[in-house]
């Protein structure tokens, strides 16, 4: 093969891959000479790379004791068959890791084993445009297997080049409320202005029609049989009993036999304003057969001027059992389960219309864009279109949106296997710029797009396939992915190898034993192995009850396949660790014998904490204002003090009084402390101002005001405020204290005797009335005892020998 052949199927095998990726295999010999090819320029790159590289890859310590365990236990595990490799009373599972450890314990890298991811042309036709006896090929290559290796992604790429002449089937479905009167008339002479259109496009191009309106119960359709038959408001001779979904016309190329069904229908009519049009849509999606789809490209067209039922809406007619998205047309092809079933919800819509390739087109009037614009957001290649007034202008609406859609490239799957992720990243020529997103726009008829897939396995599985497409497009790449879990060791066969005590074969490195012997090197037979029991007890017991003692040597192990044992005595448990949110390490470390190592941007025992100071911190102050340690982004303060910045302490005493003898010694140089001030005050930066402070200028501030009195009696004023960390202060000092004015002792003398003998003078008086009251009390007695005496001398027999009598009239005169 020429140079430039190889040149050539090197690029189209590699395509945007990069030297990173691992060959694309053919069956031909022109891709095996690529892959070597491309082989050489990937492994210059891992030399080039490997140092850096090395330094982000691990392998966890997992059951490890052959080859396969190894690839099992992580991507980045190797195994070395060095067949020297491991010392005396050394397991096996130190042959398996890293690379670069394995290069560091002495492995040469020719010894180390290392299954790598590939990937297999399985089909891979070249693009090309139909024929009459042949389908066009869009999608290059049409089936690929990928042999992966678990936790490692494979990247591989794929062509999409847009046919000419691409057929399209449209399935025209149309609101037959009453509100729709005059549209109708319009749509019935639209098959021949419809197909000439999409002449200009395809000459394989089919049109179907259908209708609907909306449930016959309550409350959507008035059950009154007289307004069933005849719903619509005005005593219409074109009017015909409600219905859900009908069926109409299967797709076809006559436009004659388009007008003929369509000029058939008739107007009909229900009573609240939303439309059954998810219902119709359904039926129109998975009754493909029925329908008449075709591999093509699908469009189907919702003409309506109101919005939508949707799931949970059937329970207000009492429908209760939920759309089970299949077909139930019947042979009248009315939607039979149309009274029975719950509305579709969008998410079914959706997902079914993406199974079956069909491309919605909302032809809406003005009152509702809004609502199908949301509804377009949630469905894929689909677009919404304005209907004019008796909707004149659809066949233009339908060609705009036609050509929106099918120039928009989108590449999904279907449902993935379980333990499998695929992501894609678009390298679009001149259909849009290479992003995130598997999308491509405003791609041209026979313009090729290139798409790059990475698919990872996250664990060893049997095989498993999914597809690949292009929203809109019939065709399918498969894809079939294998997993690399097993080692392919190109040693000869040695029976009774000497390393293995002639008791044994060596395979990939390690002893495989004859039967009645164990050990690394078979050197233990089955007959003595309780003679090496001692080396396996740790703590009184036998590899910590989670392993077997062989040769001397725990064997750990677990039931659990997802629990990981190992230690020399089997007593590390890598599933042991603090849980957060249901996950181990909270999901951001990894557990290491019972410990949480946590990823560089987390901390905490489950590593359930971002590695942040920021809510510890306010403003420009120190973390936890130096009164505590930050935990998980919030402050764990010592003593009393209070979150969320330890900056308030309420129960801690006021560092006024605490602080007096300091005060006084750095502000006026007496006390207590005056002799060696610097050193005990070390904590209280200060100022003086010649101001008076007052208490209300403290109030509202951090600041505390202060006044206590010092070792000479005086009042000292100053105000205190606390610093970051414990028990330090700026304080400012007034320069001038409040000392007591001196006694006058003379005049405490002088008033101290006057006062005793003004108390003595009282005291005389009080003595002297008390005595002067008892003496008149006495009198009294006296007196009243003397006249009880001479009553006693008188006799009571005795009168008066005169006898006076007083004149009234005498005047004295």
């Amino acid at each position: 093969m020429s140079s430039s052949a190889i040149s050539s199927e090197l690029a189209e095998t590699s395509g945007t891959q990069g030297l990173s990726e691992t060959p694309v295999r053919d069956g031909s010999s022109s891709a095996l000479i690529a892959e070597m090819c491309q082989g050489l320029a990937l492994l210059l790159q891992i030399l080039l790379l490997s140092r850096g590289a090395c330094s982000q890859e691990e392998c966890p310590q997992k059951i490890v004791n052959t080859c396969d365990d190894c690839i099992r236990a992580g991507p980045f595990c190797m195994w070395c068959k060095h067949v020297n490799f491991t010392k005396t009373g050394e397991p096996n599972a130190v042959r398996c890791d890293t690379e670069a450890r394995l290069l560091e314990k002495g492995c040469d890298s020719g010894h180390i084993i290392s299954p790598s991811s590939y990937v297999i042309r399985v089909r891979s036709k070249p693009l090309s445009k139909g024929t009459p006896t042949e389908e066009p090929i869009q999608i290059r290559p049409q089936e690929v297997q990928l042999v992966l290796r678990p936790g490692k992604p494979q990247k591989f790429m794929f062509k999409f080049k847009r046919a000419a002449d691409y057929p399209v089937d449209l399935y025209y479905l149309m609101d037959l409320s009453y509100s729709m009167k005059d549209d109708l008339e319009n749509v019935k002479n639209l098959g021949e202005d419809l197909l000439k259109t999409l002449g200009n496009i395809t000459s394989q191009a089919r049109i179907g029609f259908g209708a609907f309106v909306d449930k016959t119960v309550l409350p959507y359709t008035n059950t009154n049989p007289a307004k069933l038959n005849k719903p619509c408001p005005e005593d219409e001779m074109f009017c015909q009993p409600a219905f859900g979904y009908r069926h109409v016309l299967s797709m076809t190329e006559n436009k004659d036999l388009f007008k003929e069904k369509v000029s058939s229908q008739k107007i009909s009519g229900n009573l609240d304003t939303p439309e059954g049009s998810l219902d119709a849509m359904m039926q129109a999606a998975v009754c493909g057969d029925k329908i008449g789809w075709r591999n093509s490209t699908r469009l189907l067209v919702l003409t309506t001027d109101a919005g939508f039922h949707m799931a949970g809406d059937g329970k207000l007619g009492s429908i209760l059992f939920p759309n089970d998205c299949k077909c139930h047309l019947g042979e009248d092809m009315m939607y039979g389960k149309s009274n029975k079933l719950d509305y579709p919800s969008v998410g079914q819509l959706a997902r079914k219309l993406a199974e079956n390739n069909i491309q919605p087109i909302f032809a809406v009037t003005d009152n509702v864009e809004p609502i199908y614009k949301k509804l377009k957001d949630i469905i894929p290649k689909s677009e919404v279109a304005v209907l004019s007034k008796n909707s004149i202008n659809i066949v233009t609406l339908i060609e705009s949106a036609y050509k929106n859609l099918s120039s928009n490239v989108i590449v999904t799957h279907d449902e993935l296997p379980e333990h499998i992720t695929v992501t894609y990243t678009s390298n679009c020529m001149d259909g849009g710029q290479p992003g995130t997103k598997a999308t491509c726009d405003n791609v041209g008829i026979n313009q090729e797009v290139e798409f790059n897939v990475t698919v990872m396995a996250a664990e060893c599985m049997d095989s498993v396939s999914f597809h690949i497409v292009a929203l809109g497009f019939q065709e399918k790449m498969k894809v079939t992915v294998t997993t690399q879990c097993t080692c392919e060791c190109d040693e000869a066969l040695i029976e009774k190898h000497e390393h293995c005590s002639n008791q044994g074969n060596i395979t990939c490195g390690i002893c495989s034993c004859n039967d009645g012997f164990v050990g690394q090197r078979c050197e233990c037979s089955g007959k003595n192995p309780s003679s090496l029991r001692a080396q396996c007890h740790h703590n009184g017991i036998e590899c910590s009850g989670l392993g077997e003692c062989v040769c001397g040597v725990c064997q750990c192990y677990t039931s659990d396949h997802h629990r990981t044992i190992h230690g020399a005595h089997c007593e590390c448990d890598d599933q042991n660790c603090d849980m957060y949110q249901n996950k181990l390490c909270g999901g951001n470390g990894k557990c290491d014998c019972g410990t949480c190592k946590c990823n560089p941007d987390y901390e905490g025992r489950a590593c359930q904490c971002k590695n942040s100071t920021e809510g510890c911190k306010k403003g420009n102050a120190d973390v936890c204002s130096g009164r505590g340690t930050c935990v998980c982004n919030r402050c764990e303060c010592v003593g009393e003090y209070k979150s969320p910045f330890c900056e308030e302490c309420p129960s801690c005493t006021t560092p006024c009084l605490d602080a007096v003898s300091c005060i006084e010694c750095l502000g006026f140089g007496t006390g207590a402390f005056s002799k060696n001030c610097s050193g005990l005050c070390t904590h209280i930066r200060h100022d003086t101002t010649a101001s008076a402070l007052t208490k209300g200028e403290a109030q509202g501030s951090a600041e505390l005001f202060c006044k206590e009195r010092d070792t000479h009696n005086c009042w000292m004023t100053y105000t205190m405020k606390q610093l970051d960390g414990l028990n330090k202060y700026s304080a400012l000092i007034q320069s001038e204290r409040e000392c007591p004015v001196p006694l006058n002792i003379a005049t405490i003398i002088i008033g101290t005797f006057a006062g005793v003998a003004l108390i003595g003078m009282i005291l005389i008086g009080i003595v002297k009335g008390v005595i002067y009251m008892s003496d008149l009390k006495e009198f009294k007695i006296f007196q009243q005892a003397r006249q009880k005496e001479q009553w006693a001398l008188d006799s009571v027999l005795f009168k008066k020998a005169t006898t006076t009598v007083q004149n009234p009239l005498y005047s004295g005169d």
